[in-house]
């Protein structure tokens, strides 16, 4: 059977540009996607926008726009920063697609007919930019335990989904599938909070604007969001109720939806809720990731400490904003994103350990054996660690990434680039060289050159610019993950390309003013 391997993010809320903490998501699953892609798997990555709400009426009429125009422009600003991180996405969807609407019309229609839907009335408190409804003992102090901005008091016809009806049918699931919901802490947090004090119905449609997917029967409602945003997982792939297309029979259930922790309990609630009512199976995983904060702070407008992924490429470079990201952002706790951290990142282990050694070694070969790779002939004990490590790498990078462990799955790559470094301390390749120890040197360098290879196979689902420089220097399209085992990818006699500087030391302070200047 095909290894097939489908991952989501969750799709972007077309009300504004999406800050840097939004991009984390999108290059996280693009490491995730990539790294399945080289290991054999038949990958499916799905990403895109959110574009009905009351949220993105008042904005669009603040703007002097249609709803329709202002998300089509919204949209586009997505896509582009999603593609300046050069993520590898293979379908980018958005809810006012009308063959999406048309089958979220549907569902909601098969919902209230066999029961599961009923029309009541909402009275209660609600967060707009959420937009999620809130009771008094879930917000006592009439403040979104979500976003920390004032709720206002709503009243409404509505229709509802009777979620209790699920409740202990999803407890069961959950129990029984102990990665369903990752990391443990989230678990916990949907369980505790959420499933044993009981559900209450949720909110379905609204009556009071009209920017939604209309109710079918019942005109003058439009759909609620989660009911139409959620089902863009199966609806995209070919969902119908009468019919499934192939690529819906070949991909679904999904192995991962990636998604921010402050929308957890709507993908590991009311969606696997929606999927049991429609008698589907439920995805396999649902991942909540940390926030990314701007030091200390969450990222708002409002404090003015928002960092947009475009203008941090622009500044840093693409693989330098992938590499941050992945590398620094906790696998369960929040993490911290400022224009220090990221200078010293980068000098320290891009420019220093990974660029300066590529660097280094290609230089050595040039000089010594004009760029041409000679077959190693004189093997010593110092060799074997390097050799060994090399090898186990691709088992421990797998081990990392079986559980999205992606910065652990970085760190075993760059211990390698450090092992190398180490391991030109300790051969001294000039001392050879002035020794006209020849074939010790040849094989040093075929070392070098090998260690560095395997482990660039390794690097490219984190850092795809950065692979194929390296690839390019190396002159090599021997980029198979298999080849590794052998170490002997270096075909003997090829020729070396020059050696380019992948990443530049920066002058952190003189940086930083020409930042603040900006």
């Amino acid at each position: 059977m095909d290894k097939k391997f489908y991952i989501s993010t969750a799709i972007a809320y077309t009300s504004a540009k999406p800050h840097i903490g939004n991009t984390y998501e999108i290059v996280l699953a693009d490491a995730i996607a990539r790294y399945k892609r080289l290991t054999g798997y038949d990958v499916y990555f799905q990403t895109g926008t959110d574009e009905h709400g009351q949220k993105i009426e008042e904005k669009a009429k603040a703007a002097g726009k249609s709803p329709q125009e202002f998300v089509d422009e919204v949209a586009l600003e997505v896509r582009r920063i999603w593609d300046c991180l050069n993520t590898s996405y293979d379908k980018f969807v958005r809810t006012t697609n009308p063959a999406h609407e048309e089958v979220v019309a549907k569902i909601f229609e098969k919902l209230y007919n066999q029961g599961d839907i009923y029309k009541g009335e909402y009275e209660g408190l609600y967060c707009t930019p959420c937009e999620s409804f809130f009771t008094e003992s879930q917000a006592p102090d009439g403040i979104c335990p979500d976003c920390g901005r004032k709720l206002d008091h709503a009243k409404e016809e509505a229709y509802f989904f009777n979620l209790q009806k699920y409740c202990d049918r999803l407890m069961k699931h959950i129990e029984g599938n102990p990665d369903f919901i990752k990391p443990e802490s989230r678990k916990n947090e949907i369980v505790n909070n959420f499933l044993k004090p009981g559900l209450q119905d949720l909110c379905v449609s609204r009556s009071s604007f009209t920017w939604g997917v209309p109710v079918k029967f019942d005109k003058k409602h439009v759909i609620y969001v989660w009911i139409d945003a959620l089902t863009n997982y199966i609806t995209f792939l070919g969902y119908d109720l009468d019919k499934q297309s192939e690529e819906f029979k070949k991909y679904w259930p999904a192995d991962v939806h990636l998604i921010g922790k402050d929308i957890l309990r709507f993908h590991t609630i009311y969606w696997p809720i929606i999927l049991m009512a429609l008698d589907l199976p439920l995805p396999k995983q649902v991942f909540g990731h940390p926030w990314v904060l701007c030091g200390t702070d969450k990222m708002s407008k409002s404090k003015g400490n928002v960092l947009y992924a475009d203008e941090l490429v622009e500044l840093f470079g693409i693989d330098a904003v992938r590499y941050y990201l992945l590398h620094e952002i906790p696998y369960a706790n929040d993490g911290t994103i400022t224009y220090e951290l990221l200078i010293e990142r980068i000098n320290s282990d891009l420019a220093n350990i990974l660029g300066n050694l590529v660097n280094r070694t290609i230089s050595m070969s040039k000089k010594y054996f004009d760029g041409v790779v000679i077959k190693p002939t004189q093997f010593e004990d110092i060799d074997k660690d390097l050799i060994t490590a090399v090898r186990n790498l691709p088992n421990k990078v797998e081990k990392a990434m079986s559980d999205f462990h992606v910065a652990d799955a970085l760190d075993e790559i760059f211990d390698i680039y450090r092992k190398c470094n180490k391991y030109i301390d300790e051969t001294m390749p000039w001392v050879l060289a002035k020794e006209d120890k020849k074939e010790r040197l040849a094989t040093v360098l075929y070392n070098l050159l090998e260690a560095i290879r395997c482990a660039t196979i390794l690097l490219a689902p984190f850092l795809p610019d950065t692979a194929d420089k390296i690839f390019n220097q190396l002159n090599t399209e021997n980029r198979f993950l298999d080849s590794i085992e052998g170490f002997n990818g270096m075909d003997i006699g090829l020729k070396l390309n020059d050696p380019e500087p992948l990443f530049q030391r920066i002058d952190k302070e003189k940086k930083l003013e020409e930042i603040k200047n900006m």
